[in-house]
């Protein structure tokens, strides 16, 4: 099997978080002039795991994956393990309510990176990632993800609109983040409830057919002259703001 057949992992936290997960790995590639202790943590995983170690060169980490900073290591590992939105909506939450977070027309890798690693850090149990008009799973995102792509289930559906109504089917409500609603996100009485925080493209925001699928709009606060957030960041202020909600049994 060639390197094109693989999918390129790159960075000490992606790469550490798959072998740490369990995930299949086919090659770890580590520069021999490398050395940490998270370094030594992957080799003895992938070791441990019967993964091979090969080294890793300048000219193969660009062949590889041109253009990024590996930090002295890649993985080669299987496609990207999608998960259908049946599994996801049957698995549940746990014990905690269900929380998905989809994205409508991010097509900036970095911020869908940034977003998952939130996500994965504030409890959420899946991100929904259309397959058109959204940035794939990509070398660029994994690394932004910084591995919480490998324990973040990611569904990534044909229809966005579709899913959404099928995540209402089950039970959940449909959050937008969208500028100049009027409605706050700490003041929203839903942030406690089974929901998907929907997260529309920075500037262009949700487009109008995802805005109608929302049972509530919500916004950041603005006080300075900016008149919007990044993406990302604005993901983050309302993951924080939901997870405050719910660990204080909905008080804001």
């Amino acid at each position: 099997m060639s390197d094109r057949d693989d999918r390129v992992v790159v960075g000490i936290h992606p790469v550490r978080e798959l072998l740490r997960a369990g995930r299949a790995v086919r090659e770890v590639l580590v520069a021999d002039r490398s050395s940490s202790e998270a370094l030594d943590e992957i080799r003895t995983r992938a070791a441990g795991a019967g993964v091979p170690i090969r080294p890793l060169d300048d000219d193969r980490a660009e062949a590889l994956a041109p253009g990024q900073v590996h930090q002295g290591v890649v993985a080669l590992a299987p496609a990207f393990p999608f998960q259908s939105l049946d599994q996801v909506l049957a698995r549940g939450g746990g014990d905690q309510p269900l929380l998905l977070v989809a994205f409508d027309q991010v097509t900036d890798p970095h911020n869908v990176g940034s977003v998952a690693r939130t996500a994965e850090a504030l409890g959420a149990h899946a991100l929904v990632l259309p397959e058109r008009r959204t940035a794939s799973i990509t070398p660029t995102v994994e690394k932004a993800a910084a591995g919480a792509l490998a324990h973040l289930p990611v569904v990534s559906p044909v229809n966005l609109a579709k899913s959404l109504e099928k995540c209402r089917d089950a039970g959940l409500w449909l959050v937008g983040l969208e500028a100049g609603t009027g409605t706050a996100v700490a003041d929203c009485n839903l942030l406690t409830e089974p929901l998907v925080l929907v997260v529309g493209a920075e500037g262009t925001g949700l487009r109008p057919l995802t805005r109608t699928r929302c049972d509530v709009l919500v916004e950041l606060p603005l006080h300075g002259h900016v008149d919007s957030y990044n993406a990302s960041v604005a993901a983050a202020m309302a993951l924080y703001a939901i997870d405050r909600a719910r660990r204080s049994g909905g008080g804001t």
